[in-house]
């Protein structure tokens, strides 16, 4: 059994401003972290375009002829004071869905042990009508509905690591009563949800606030005390990783200060619960991370990790 990565030019293709944290240069370094020899036994894959009916599953039909409509021919648009398109834009994130859709297709029937998608733009803050904090589509999500409408899942649950919470991830299973929602993240910090309280529909939404300076080490009792027992208790037959690296202590948008080790640490113990609940099955993907050489080192470990375990 391999681990899949799933990438595209096309997630060169959407450009942000000058300046923007959320870069073309982004996946340039994961590119050039995973070129090492250590990774030549990934199997790489390139990544579809999601279809109209992947879209729909968390988006009106309306909200994405309006992401479609909005792709300026040239230079850039801003959708709000963080969230930009430029020609390119359509197509990245689209394929970013789309690697989702496919990874998930992969590993549900065994043909990979688990999958990591390279892409940008991300996806955990896009709300069900609208677009925020770099995101277009709730790219997770809509791999997470579809594992369960597509793929024979009856529960999935999706373990959010960025730095950031995922409320578009969130907004888009609230009330998906087989989905288990779990984010730690940095509070206070933008974009202001996630406070315990925020339970979802079917108390299937967990949300963990850690304490801005606070270290890998909390993070790590945090995980073992709260959050993987709740998802061994849910039980589901996929784990998927939404996988922010801002959590780094060099990233320049939040002050958590987690070091590259503590995210190997994290992915092992995630593959622990995916190996006692699912049989390994997990589909990672690209969130934050905004320190470039920060992040090609983590997603470095990371991707490491789920090689190792994937045998």
């Amino acid at each position: 059994m391999t681990t899949a990565l799933y990438t595209h030019p096309a997630s060169l293709y959407h450009v942000t401003p000058p300046g923007h944290p959320e870069q073309v240069a982004r996946i340039e370094a994961i590119t050039a972290a995973l070129a090492d020899p250590a990774f030549e036994g990934l199997t790489r894959l390139s990544a579809p375009l999601a279809e109209e009916a992947h879209l729909l599953r968390g988006h009106p039909a309306q909200y994405i002829s309006h992401i479609r409509a909005s792709e300026p021919a040239n230079g850039f648009l801003a959708l709000d004071a963080d969230t930009h398109m430029s020609s390119g834009s359509v197509e990245a994130a689209l394929r970013a869905v789309g690697a989702n859709v496919a990874a998930v297709e992969l590993v549900m029937k065994g043909a990979a042990a688990n999958a990591f998608c390279a892409l940008r733009p991300p996806g955990h803050h896009a709300e069900v009508e609208l677009p925020m904090g770099f995101c277009l589509f709730g790219t997770v999500a809509l791999g997470a509905k579809h594992a369960l409408e597509a793929c024979g899942a009856e529960r999935v649950a999706v373990i959010d690591f960025d730095v950031h919470h995922g409320n578009g991830t969130q907004a888009l299973l609230w009330h998906e009563s087989r989905s288990l929602f779990v984010s730690s993240h940095q509070s206070p910090l933008w974009p202001g949800t996630g406070a315990p309280e925020e339970r979802g529909a079917h108390g299937n939404v967990m949300n963990v606030p850690l304490a801005p300076d606070s270290s890998g080490q909390l993070m790590r009792a945090v995980y073992e005390g709260e959050i993987l027992p709740a998802v061994l208790a849910f039980k589901p037959d996929l784990i998927l990783i939404s996988a922010g690296f801002d959590a780094h202590r060099a990233d320049p948008l939040a002050s958590l200060n987690w070091e590259t080790e503590d995210f190997a640490w994290l992915t092992h113990r995630i593959c622990d619960v995916a190996d006692e609940v699912c049989s390994g099955r997990i589909v990672s993907s690209l969130e934050g991370g905004y320190d470039l050489d920060a992040l090609g080192e983590s997603v470095a470990a990371h991707v490491a990790v789920l090689m190792e375990r994937a045998g």
